[in-house]
């Protein structure tokens, strides 16, 4: 099941409210809260696209990017096994744990 849309490039994540009976999200990669809902996919849907617009618009507005800034740095915690068979392996290969780590995720999202 997949419980993401998708439009001009932003995404948006997808709940149900068993008690309210309603559909509802916000979007996900952007510095702000905004979400979305609707009492059924087509109005979910129609929610999500006029909530990407909607942003999209008041950020030209005010000279907002509405892009979310990433540094291309981040800290991982994974278990001491797991670190050293990466950082093994890297050694086989012959580059760096980062270098190795920045392949597995390229492979992993593309």
């Amino acid at each position: 099941m997949n419980n993401i849309l998708e439009y001009k490039g932003y995404y948006g994540e997808v709940n149900f409210s068993n008690q309210d009976e309603v559909f509802f999200g916000k979007l996900i990669g952007i510095n702000d809260l905004v979400s979305f809902e609707g009492s059924t996919v087509k109005e979910l849907k129609s929610g999500f696209r006029e909530a990407v617009d909607d942003y999209l618009k008041t950020c030209l507005a005010i000279g907002k990017d509405p892009e979310k800034t990433y540094k291309g740095s981040f800290n991982i915690r994974i278990s001491p096994d797991l670190h050293r068979k990466a950082a093994t392996k890297a050694a086989l290969e012959k580059i760096s744990l980062n270098d190795f780590v920045r392949k597995a995720i390229d492979d992993k999202v593309n």
